[in-house]
């Protein structure tokens, strides 16, 4: 997944670099293990048929996509969209691999959804929304490409007390770096999840219907350690705060870190709890 480039906040990674789109390849067996669940449920609700077309943005390096094949049949079709060109380089690298033929990339800014009006049944988006500076936009756009009756499906994190995994290591670094974190409404992991929050982003752009589930996941690694080897690989949000501390502050940071993630290792290796919100609506 990667979004828009442009006005990158103190916090924010550059989405559209390749770094950041070798930094999510890195975190696709990661993602498939925590996110799983929620993502086959977040399909379920968009109710793709076989023979649909459906869009995706913030597509990312490509899995949701292919998941998506395996519903729309032979004869549907899916357009994976994305600001980064390196995510989709990927992306197409991945389709090719898997020898689905009904696969579309496509650079384009979620904020400007350049398609057809009415030409898709369904438009998907996973742990992308949170992220857009104008999510208002986003979902004006999305309704625009949709059929009547059609549906948008997203997954957004839930809020940082539940999910310790991310709002522990953000909370510290941000602490150390002096940097607050992203305040309600601006571009972050947690943006989306106050109460009603995202049922209002919805109704505004005129969906009805709308229905927001909450999802638990768990992250399992067989130590603290090893969460937090997987963390440095794939977590370019807080590399971003960290990279702004000196030497000895990051070391701090780390070490305040694997502290706080302790708590969540047990007899069975470390388990941290998470949770995602699903949201549909249908135009």
């Amino acid at each position: 997944m990667a979004t828009q480039a442009p006005d990158q906040t103190m916090t924010e990674p550059n989405f559209a670099s390749a770094e950041y789109a070798e930094r999510w390849q890195r975190g696709k067996r990661l993602r498939g293990e925590t996110s799983g669940a929620a993502t086959e449920m977040m399909l379920d609700l968009a109710n793709i048929r076989v023979g649909d077309r459906v869009l995706e943005i913030a597509a990312g390096t490509g899995d949701l996509a292919i998941m998506t094949t395996r519903r729309v049949g032979p004869n549907g079709y899916v357009l994976a969209t994305d600001i980064s060109a390196s995510m989709l380089d990927l992306a197409a690298e991945s389709v090719r691999e898997t020898g689905v033929a009904n696969v579309e990339t496509r650079i384009m800014d979620a904020e400007n959804v350049d398609v057809a009006p009415a030409s898709f049944n369904v438009v998907l988006c996973r742990a992308g929304l949170m992220l857009f500076p104008n999510v208002a936009k986003v979902l004006l756009g999305v309704h625009r490409a949709l059929k009547p009756s059609g549906k948008f499906a997203v997954t957004v994190w839930s809020t940082a007390e539940k999910n310790p995994f991310f709002g522990l290591p953000l909370s510290i670094a941000s602490r150390l770096a002096k940097i607050p974190l992203p305040a309600p409404g601006q571009p972050g992991l947690f943006s989306l999840s106050g109460q009603g929050v995202l049922e209002e982003c919805y109704t505004k752009a005129g969906f009805r219907d709308v229905a927001v589930r909450a999802v638990s996941v768990r992250r399992h690694f067989l130590s603290t350690a090893k969460a937090i080897e997987a963390m440095k690989g794939s977590f370019p949000r807080l590399q971003v705060l960290l990279n702004k501390l000196s030497d000895a502050d990051r070391a701090l940071a780390w070490s305040e870190i694997e502290q706080q993630l302790s708590q969540f290792e047990g007899p069975n290796g470390f388990e941290a709890p998470g949770e995602w919100l699903i949201a549909v609506g249908t135009k």
